[in-house]
């Protein structure tokens, strides 16, 4: 339970429908440095959180997860940046926190499932195979986020506004009494409040600001940066360079520091290749596979077709060009609403 609306309503529903709930409400970080995270998992969502759960009449827990928060979602934020590939801390963060430790956790309560807010569904396939599915309300699907849930996971898992749109959501919150009903939704990532993510990246691995050369697509140098952890491929602004058309960044060069920028049209490609693949509604397929990409939250799934290189790399070819394909971000692939599978960008 975060003390946001979805969660709220989610353990609502659930008290409703006759089952035996516990709220639990994850501290990721010391709420004395509360000044350097965001509007995402503060004292008062705690608190919001503790009067759901009194208005709901279940029990709530806070369960101290700062070790394998900072361990996990900061660190590999952290390493990412450093390493010129461009990280995604929230699927992080609901694979290895929360349909992880937090299921080891719930399990040692005897509980059978843990329940989440996401818009996401998942079904059990007649064969007995678990599968993720889009949520019925397809502006807010979060089924992108929850590739990585493996087989085990997924049975023990519940996502029970995943059937609702979010109007619907807040409609049953204000029904319930709720005072989280027309509470906002959380936009940035909690630990960079300021959204600077080089600032972050820099204070905690200062050894990232290191100058290097920003060059055009034939190596002509046009300027001076401060580290690779300030760009992301695809990026536009902030370059420090100018020219008759827009540049973008293309290329990024962890180990020379060499950043290459271009045209617009030069972000596009054709495939791509991803590690630490997940398969969710089939075994990894040697052959192609005719499949739908998603390469980021925002980005509209892009038809093509995917096949596994080994069991925990993949490759996908897009029908037609993407722009920005960006190592570090995760890649999901669907068939119809059924997610096939995701791994990382390469």
């Amino acid at each position: 339970m975060s003390g946001g609306v979805d969660s709220s309503v989610a353990a609502a529903l659930l008290a409703q429908q006759g089952h035996d709930v516990i709220g639990l409400s994850m501290q990721l970080y010391d709420q004395r440095g509360a000044e350097t995270f965001g509007t995402c998992c503060t004292l008062d969502d705690l608190s919001d959180a503790r009067r759901v759960a009194e208005v709901i009449g279940i029990p709530h827990y806070i369960v101290n997860f700062e070790r394998q928060f900072q361990d996990t979602v900061i660190a590999n934020f952290v390493r990412e940046y450093a390493a010129g590939r461009t990280p995604l801390p929230c699927a992080h963060c609901n694979s290895d926190l929360k349909f992880a430790a937090l299921l080891d956790r719930a399990r040692g309560l005897g509980a059978e499932q843990v329940a989440t807010g996401h818009y996401a569904r998942v079904e059990q396939a007649r064969g007995g195979r678990w599968l993720l599915r889009r949520s019925a309300d397809q502006d807010k699907d979060q089924s992108y986020f929850l590739f990585s849930l493996t087989q085990e996971q997924l049975a023990g898992a519940a996502f029970p506004v995943g059937t609702l749109t979010k109007t619907e959501v807040r409609a049953q919150a204000r029904q319930l009494g709720l005072k989280v009903a027309d509470k906002p939704d959380s936009q940035e990532i909690c630990f960079v409040a300021d959204g600077n993510y080089a600032a972050f990246v820099a204070r905690k691995e200062p050894s990232v600001a290191r100058a290097g050369s920003i060059v055009d697509t034939h190596g002509q140098v046009l300027a001076t940066h401060q580290g690779v952890h300030r760009f992301t491929v695809g990026q536009r602004k902030g370059l420090g360079v100018s020219g008759p058309a827009p540049l973008y960044v293309l290329k990024i060069e962890a180990e020379s520091g060499q950043i290459t920028v271009g045209p617009r049209t030069a972000l596009d490609r054709t495939t791509l290749t991803a590690s630490g693949v997940n398969w969710v509604s089939l075994d990894a397929p040697s052959g192609w596979t005719a499949a739908s990409a998603q390469i980021r939250h925002r980005h509209r799934a892009a038809m093509g077709r995917v096949r596994a290189l080994d069991a925990a790399r993949a490759e996908f070819m897009f029908d037609a060009p993407q722009p920005a394909i960006t190592p570090g971000q995760a890649v999901v692939f669907y068939q119809g609403d059924d997610v096939v599978g995701g791994g990382w960008i390469d």
